[in-house]
């Protein structure tokens, strides 16, 4: 092979793997998530989240829906093979509600609760990056 040529996106199973399992794991943290702050009482949510109770309901459960909607657009696509690029969509919405949710926080003086966020966020670029550039999954046919 020469230097110009490309090499093929011919990946090792142990990278295939591993994105695999950060897909799962990236679909139960935002599915888990999300349906806490959608199907919690405010009141209650407040004790597990104090943030919840600062904002607006509305925006809560709209957060709720944004992380349910990564949870599920992070695996399904990709395990269905239909439409699996809506997976590396997602995991580009999942790096972006990562960066907001660190900078929202340490706004507020919450930095106790960034843990969570500094796991997810690397989790999702390494999906991010992945799905898009070395192991993508073909399409069905």
């Amino acid at each position: 092979m020469n230097a110009t040529t490309n090499p093929p996106l011919v990946t090792g199973k142990l990278l295939r793997i591993a994105l695999w399992v950060a897909q799962v794991l990236l679909a139960v943290a935002f599915c888990g998530a999300g349906l806490t702050k959608l199907l919690t009482p405010i009141p209650q949510l407040s004790h597990m989240m104090p943030w919840t109770g600062t904002l607006p309901e509305t925006f809560v459960r709209f957060i709720a829906l944004v992380d349910l909607a990564g949870g599920l657009g992070i695996l399904l696509p990709s395990l269905t093979r239909i439409r699996p690029g809506l997976s590396v969509l997602a995991a580009l919405g999942c790096v972006a509600l990562q960066v907001l949710a660190i900078g929202f926080h340490l706004s507020r003086g919450e930095a106790s609760v960034l843990p969570l966020n500094f796991v997810l966020l690397p989790l999702s670029a390494f999906v991010l990056w992945g799905r898009s550039k070395r192991a993508p999954i073909a399409a069905r046919t």
